[in-house]
C-alpha cells in the first residue's frame, strides 16, 4: 500500500470510530434512528475530527499514538463540543466526561492495537534469516 493509501485508511477507521460512538450514544438515549438524526449528532465530530487531521498533518503518521493521535483526540472532543454548542445541541458536563473518555478509547485503542500488531510483525520478519523487503506503513 502506498502512503496516501494508508492514510485515507486511517482517515476511514477514525471516522468509523466517531460514527460508533455517536451510534451507541444515541441507542443509549433511545434517540430515533433517522438518518438526519444521526447526522445532526455526528457532523461537529466529524468536522473537529477533519481540523485534527489538519492541526496535526495526521497524514504523514496516521498511526502515531502520540502524536498524532492526542492531537487528534483532542481536537475532536473540544472542537466537537465546541460546534455542538454553536449549532444549539447539548454539551451536559457528564456527556463532555464520556465523550472524551469514549472518544479516546476509539481514537487511541485502534492505534495502539495496530502498533501492537505491526510490531510483532516487525519482529518476526526481523527474526528471519533472510530479510525480507517489506513497505512499511508510514
Amino acid at each position: 500500500m502506498t502512503a496516501r493509501a494508508w492514510a485515507v485508511l486511517a482517515l476511514g477507521i477514525d471516522l468509523a470510530a466517531t460514527l460508533l460512538f455517536v451510534l451507541v450514544g444515541r441507542g443509549n438515549h433511545n434517540a430515533t434512528s433517522s438518518i438526519l438524526g444521526l447526522l445532526t449528532t455526528w457532523w461537529p465530530f466529524v468536522v473537529a475530527l477533519g481540523f485534527g487531521w489538519l492541526v496535526t498533518r495526521a497524514w504523514k503518521r496516521p498511526f502515531g499514538i502520540l502524536w498524532p493521535g492526542v492531537g487528534i483526540w483532542i481536537v475532536t472532543v473540544a472542537g466537537g463540543m465546541l460546534l455542538r454548542t454553536a449549532s444549539g445541541q447539548g454539551t451536559a458536563v457528564p456527556f463532555v466526561l464520556i465523550a472524551t473518555i469514549s472518544v479516546a478509547v476509539l481514537l487511541l485503542g485502534w492505534r495502539a492495537i495496530f502498533t501492537l500488531v505491526a510490531g510483532r510483525s516487525g519482529k518476526r520478519a526481523a527474526s528471519r534469516e533472510v530479510p525480507r523487503k517489506t513497505e512499511r506503513y508510514p
